[in-house]
């Protein structure tokens, strides 16, 4: 016969929960004796009871273990954790590059996106048409490639016909 699955929930009646509590106890002490003799892993486990008893097993020595953590996890939380001195320097460098990239376009030292197309083979005709030729860069400007999506940026609204 089967045992009936239980719901885990806290167990109300406290004579009850002494006896799970032990039981349990016992059981969890013995799998990590087994885990430590079959596959020759150093355990070490800790237990406090609801009313703050210690019960602890160590398959060596608990402070070599603990020592062993300790290190483990020092180690750990360096490599995987970049400074956050690291990361906002990071984040300044690309600020400060992004606007020197947009000085550089202002002023019409970075090829537009037409001389770029042009070079990659596309016609003219199929690249950009300006609404109105006398504005500067920052003019309505549509790219007709089939569908149409709006792109908007801090410059100018952008068209883009998208197939």
């Amino acid at each position: 016969m089967a045992r009936e699955k239980i719901k885990i929930k806290k167990i109300d009646n406290i004579t009850a929960r002494q006896v799970t509590f032990s039981k349990r106890r016992r059981g969890l002490f013995k799998k990590a004796e087994e885990l430590s003799v079959l596959c020759d892993a150093d355990v070490a486990l800790i237990i406090f009871s609801a009313t703050g008893k210690l019960f602890d097993f160590a398959s060596t020595s608990m402070k070599d273990i603990l020592g062993k953590y300790k290190l483990q996890s020092a180690s750990l939380e360096k490599v995987d954790q970049p400074s956050l001195d690291l990361q906002g320097t990071r984040i300044m460098d690309e600020i400060t590059n992004l606007q020197r990239k947009m000085e550089i376009m202002k002023k019409g030292k970075l090829p537009l996106l037409t001389d770029m197309m042009m070079e990659e083979g596309q016609s003219s005709e199929s690249i950009i048409t300006t609404n109105n030729p006398d504005q500067d860069d920052s003019s309505n400007a549509s790219l007709k490639l089939g569908g149409t999506t709006a792109v908007e940026d801090d410059c100018s609204i952008t068209s883009l016909k998208l197939g």
